[in-house]
């Protein structure tokens, strides 16, 4: 069986409901809003695979988990992303910690590289240097987005962390209601 697999790291439920606020002030726009339950911050997207990959992926997080302590996120603005683009996303965007980029960097190595492969390293070291941690609260509908007069600012400074003690193996599922994510693995850091 394949499945659609992604790590992320999932926010309380204070940091959800805190979001939700947020997201209110755009109910009037051609956007659709991040369920409250689908909110997370996306650490690797992976895709496909078997159930084989899969157990292997969750062997992987949890010897990761187990070389990093805890820590903070610290999100500081809510904008339109990607950056450079036209708006696609509204999304909390946050500061590039050590942390989070060592903890990045070491979930990558692991999934990505088979062997010793010096371009992939370097691969992976680029991406770093471009990455942008965020959240994404709403998708914009583009061809209603268009017809909008003006486009409306969204550009908010906000202070939000999340505590992260850990990290998640989620399964995306397209699903009539909208996308459906599943915690198949949870992995805690206790380095």
């Amino acid at each position: 069986m394949q499945r659609r697999i992604f790590i992320a790291i999932n926010l309380s439920e204070n940091a959800k409901k805190e979001l939700q606020k947020y997201q209110r002030e755009w109910v009037d726009l051609p956007v659709r809003l991040t369920k409250k339950d689908n909110l997370h911050f996306t650490i690797l997207f992976i895709g496909y695979v078997n159930d084989e990959r899969m157990v292997e992926v969750c062997r992987n997080i949890r010897e990761i988990a187990k070389k990093h302590q805890p820590f903070e996120l610290n999100f500081n603005k809510i904008c339109f992303g990607p950056p450079g683009k036209s708006p696609r996303l509204i999304w909390l965007e946050g500061e590039k910690s050590e942390e989070l980029v060592s903890l990045k960097r070491d979930i990558e190595k692991i999934m990505i590289v088979k062997e010793n492969d010096e371009h992939v390293l370097a691969d992976i070291e680029r991406e770093l240097k471009i990455f942008i941690p965020h959240i994404t609260l709403a998708r914009i509908r583009q061809i209603e987005w268009k017809k909008i007069a003006a486009s409306p600012l969204i550009n908010k400074k906000v202070s939000i962390i999340v505590q992260v003690s850990g990290f998640e193996v989620m399964e995306s599922e397209l699903k009539k209601g909208g996308v459906e994510y599943t915690i198949l693995e949870s992995a805690a850091l206790t380095g």
